[in-house]
């Protein structure tokens, strides 16, 4: 049992040394959707958090496990934002978190893909993202659709579109 306790003790060691710490501050995920099917909307989140071990030798050991705070979503329309973080879209009270765990790392031949599970109001499933790795910065892309996670209303898509363009940029210290 000792030999056990100490093993456990080495793998939780080699992890933490191994994680990077996310910079919330230079954190960011960039969104665009269409409003109104000629218009298109941009705007934020913040206050990504988590934890991610990247090392570009060793993807089989990879992993990131982070997520971002729907409250801090930002189109720099106040009204908005207001509604998007209620009941009919975010409802950031009952959902607090939207998160991503990988499942697996690979590279492809111009960058990285990483394949994991984004969890977003109440709603878990399986999503591919595209990256690419520079000085301890991940960049990636991605698009979702908002009514394969419950977001807004079905009859809403003419005011706001169901896919959503995604461009995340975490950066590691």
């Amino acid at each position: 049992m000792k030999r056990l306790s100490i093993l456990f003790g080495f793998f939780v060691m080699v992890l933490t040394i191994n994680a990077q710490s996310i910079i919330a501050d230079g954190s960011i995920v960039k969104f665009k959707v269409s409003n109104m099917k000629w218009k298109t909307v941009k705007g934020t989140f913040t206050g990504m958090k988590g934890n991610v071990v990247f090392d570009t030798q060793n993807l089989s050991e990879a992993y990131f496990d982070v997520c971002i705070d729907p409250a801090t979503v930002n189109t720099e329309n106040k009204k908005r934002d207001n509604h998007l973080k209620n009941e009919d879209f975010f409802h950031v009270e009952k959902y607090p978190e939207i998160c991503f765990k990988s499942t697996s790392i690979n590279k492809t031949s111009e960058a990285y893909k990483v394949i994991g599970n984004l969890k977003m109001h109440g709603v878990n499933k399986p999503v591919e993202i595209n990256f690419t790795y520079s000085n301890n910065t991940l960049v990636g892309q991605l698009i979702v659709n908002r009514l394969d996670f419950s977001v807004g209303e079905v009859t809403s898509t003419f005011m706001v579109g169901e896919e959503i363009e995604l461009e995340i940029i975490c950066k590691l210290r």
